[in-house]
């Protein structure tokens, strides 16, 4: 006697099969750019180069303010830390937009999309090759702090890691938002790679505590996770706190920013794929 279910179970073991994410081929994606990292001296130059300049010219700043300021002298690495862990931000952002970004400028969607691989598997790649960028250019940059002006950020201790995956996960947040505009407006939208991240930046309160905004901003200020963690920092760096209610409202900010960040960008990948842009990639 013929089974007439058969059909019916095998077509919802694939549709069950088909929303569960393959590590297998999370893991072919990125390492084909750990791969293209790797044999490119200059890609590793660059990761390592902005951060240390940054690093350079700030930590100049705060030699010659130690010595002039009072409120610097409270804690002589505060600036050095601000500026660290804005690059920090600023770089998981930029990672997962430029690696994205490098598949468009190599017409390679059209070919990763003909294979099996699914939206969300090629954001989770995005990300984990964020991280890995992130960590290669600021750790650079934070180790050559330790000889060149005698601070060390490690001595943070265990904030330094909860202030960092806070701000990694909302620059991926902003990433895959940035992402997912330009997969549907075409590479004529890629500055938003560098307007986007460098427009929360003076509401971020990274080199100054927050109530010094206007108070109409300082409302802009509280809907962003890294307001949060750079005022939990000068917190470490002053009182030797970790105030908890900036950690908890930093966290419940990022969940929500990372969801809408998802979400996005499948969007506008399923928007660019009804009207033929995966193959069509452009200004």
């Amino acid at each position: 006697m013929t089974d007439t279910s058969a059909p019916l179970k095998t077509s919802i073991a694939r549709a069950h099969t088909g929303l569960v994410p393959s590590l297998r081929r999370i893991y072919a994606l990125v390492f084909r750019h750990v791969y293209l990292l790797r044999s490119s001296g200059p890609r590793i130059l660059e990761l390592v180069y902005w951060p240390t300049v940054q690093m350079v010219l700030w930590g100049f700043i705060t030699v010659f303010l130690v010595g002039h300021s009072s409120w610097v002298a409270q804690a002589s690495g505060v600036l050095l830390s601000g500026v660290l862990l804005w690059d920090v931000l600023f770089r998981s952002q930029l990672g997962v937009s430029l690696v994205f970004m490098e598949e468009m400028w190599s017409r390679n969607l059209g070919h990763l999309f003909v294979s099996p691989l699914r939206p969300y598997e090629l954001a989770c790649a995005l990300l984990t090759m964020s991280l890995i960028r992130t960590l290669i250019g600021v750790g650079g940059a934070a180790l050559i702090a330790i000889p060149l002006f005698h601070y060390s950020i490690f001595s943070i201790g265990l904030p330094l890691l909860v202030f960092f995956m806070n701000l990694i996960v909302m620059g991926w947040s902003i990433g895959l938002l940035v992402s997912g505009i330009v997969l549907r407006y075409g590479l004529g939208a890629e500055s938003m790679a560098w307007v986007a991240i460098f427009a929360v930046q003076p509401i971020s309160g990274v080199y100054y505590p927050i109530s010094t905004l206007p108070t109409w901003l300082q409302h802009v200020a509280a809907i962003l996770p890294s307001s949060y963690v750079f005022e939990g920092m000068r917190s470490v760096l002053f009182d030797h706190v970790l105030r908890m209610d900036l950690l908890f409202s930093a966290v419940g900010l990022n969940i929500i920013y990372l969801s809408a960040g998802f979400l996005s960008f499948v969007m506008f990948f399923n928007m660019a794929r009804v009207r033929g842009q995966l193959l069509h990639v452009g200004e």
